[in-house]
């Protein structure tokens, strides 16, 4: 080998880590040094980002942004966590995704692109569908929903019911005590989410073991030793998915991301390109998967703590589309996001600047009780629970809405209905993560 392929061969790995380093830096260790500081002198933004107890269980904390007005400012960005306020930015024209490269500042902007130069596709940043803005992204979802249509979804009925089956018989034969997360809830998705992106039954585990490092590409203001995990797992997915990719291309099965890998623009026969379709690969398998997790999770700990309303869905199964929306309301999987003023624009009667961050408590807006009677009851027959904000809205309500509904309504009425005597054990743990909330653990005595 020459000196200079040697130099080489040394060098590029240490390259590739002082860009992720950049990465982390300016994305995520300035960002919690300065939270860290607004907190300690009473900002009440910060506390979200650097406060433990608070993210774990932020109800309380809600409240008293709420309590603030419609639109709080704050000392790095607005905030609220009125529904009116939430629904009016995610479907306003005058409000974008724009990221942290958008910035007008040519020096960070050129170290930004210095730091992206070698990154692995992210399911949150161009061009994943949930990065981009018009026109990109209306060409980008034109596309994705010829493929993600509601008979599509719906197809998949059948293989979500056998799955699930499947999965209880398993969880039946280990008994008489399970772990309803780690058991069942964390393997149903990926068991769906192998369908829809057509991987064999003997790749699954794969799928999941890259969905832990891929999960974390979610999260804001991360530690370093997260964000090197995240960037490790996702370019192990953007690995493996170029490889499957090519598989799929040459041998194209009935599954959904086959169709994405020929489908095209009626307008101009344009189709998704490589980078693209990764992206969209990454983002089902890390908001997709999350979201539904965190459903079934939340939905199961709630029919439990409530056994009246339990009882409900028992005597009417009709109501378990109901358990769904109730359970999305009242413990979102998603809990915020954000966006960016385009311009300068109004929101909940107050001004916001061009290029201003407005973060959106989707948790909160789904207990606002100006729309929610007694909003922190659980009710699985709420008229209107699905005026809930879980799955976003505007037009970047999310594509997988209708699978998660789907499968978090089979995967439930399946669970229940093989274990009618299902009981809460000692022991349950939360997740520890900002912007998503459920169960980390979640014992039960099957009966």
């Amino acid at each position: 080998m020459s000196t200079v392929s040697t130099v080489g061969a040394v060098t590029a790995p240490v390259v590739r880590e002082a860009r992720v380093a950049l990465r982390w830096g300016l994305q995520h260790g300035l960002p919690r040094l300065a939270v860290r500081r607004g907190a300690r002198e009473g900002d009440l933004q910060s506390l979200l980002l650097a406060d433990p107890p608070t993210w774990r269980e932020p109800y309380a904390f809600h409240e008293r942004v709420r309590a603030a007005g419609p639109l709080l400012t704050g000392r790095f960005t607005c905030m609220s966590a009125s529904h009116e306020v939430v629904r009016e930015v995610l479907g306003g024209a005058d409000f974008g995704v724009g990221a942290l490269h958008d910035t007008p500042l040519p020096q960070l902007r050129r170290l930004l692109d210095w730091a992206g130069r070698d990154r692995p596709t992210h399911p949150v940043e161009p061009p994943s569908m949930l990065a981009v803005d018009p026109p990109d992204h209306t060409r980008y979802r034109r596309l994705v929903s010829k493929v993600f249509t509601a008979r599509a979804v719906q197809g998949l009925r059948p293989r979500v019911e056998e799955l699930a089956g499947e999965l209880l018989d398993e969880l039946a034969a280990r008994g008489p005590v399970a772990d309803v997360v780690r058991d069942y809830a964390l393997r149903l998705p990926v068991a769906v989410i192998a369908e829809v992106l057509g991987v064999p039954p003997e790749h699954r585990e794969e799928v999941r073991a890259f969905e832990a490092g891929v999960a974390g590409s979610l999260e804001v203001a991360a530690p370093w030793r997260e964000v090197r995990a995240v960037d490790a797992a996702l370019r192990g997915f953007d690995a493996w998915i170029g490889e499957h990719l090519q598989r799929l291309r040459r041998d194209p099965g009935d599954d959904l991301l086959s169709r994405l890998v020929t489908v095209t623009d009626d307008e101009g026969g344009a189709q998704l390109s490589d980078r693209e379709l990764r992206a969209t690969a990454g983002l089902l398998l890390a908001a997709g998967f999350e979201t539904t997790v965190n459903l079934l999770g939340s939905a199961t700990a709630l029919l439990l703590q409530h056994p009246d309303q339990l009882a409900l869905v028992r005597a009417d199964p009709g109501l378990w589309p109901g358990v769904v929306e109730e359970s999305l309301r009242l413990e979102s999987p998603v809990q915020l996001t954000s966006r960016r003023a385009l311009r300068t624009t109004r929101a909940g009667g107050c001004e916001v600047r061009a290029g201003a961050r407005v973060v959106l408590l989707l948790g909160a807006a789904n207990r606002d009780p100006g729309v929610f009677t007694d909003p922190t009851r659980f009710d699985v027959r709420r008229a209107n629970a699905r005026e809930h904000v879980a799955f976003s809205a505007g037009r970047h309500f999310c594509l997988g809405a209708a699978l998660a509904r789907l499968e978090g309504e089979v995967g439930l009425r399946a669970l229940f209905g093989r274990f009618p005597g299902l009981a809460l054990e000692p022991g349950a743990r939360r997740t520890t993560t900002r912007v998503l909330r459920g169960w980390r653990s979640l014992p039960v005595r099957l009966g």
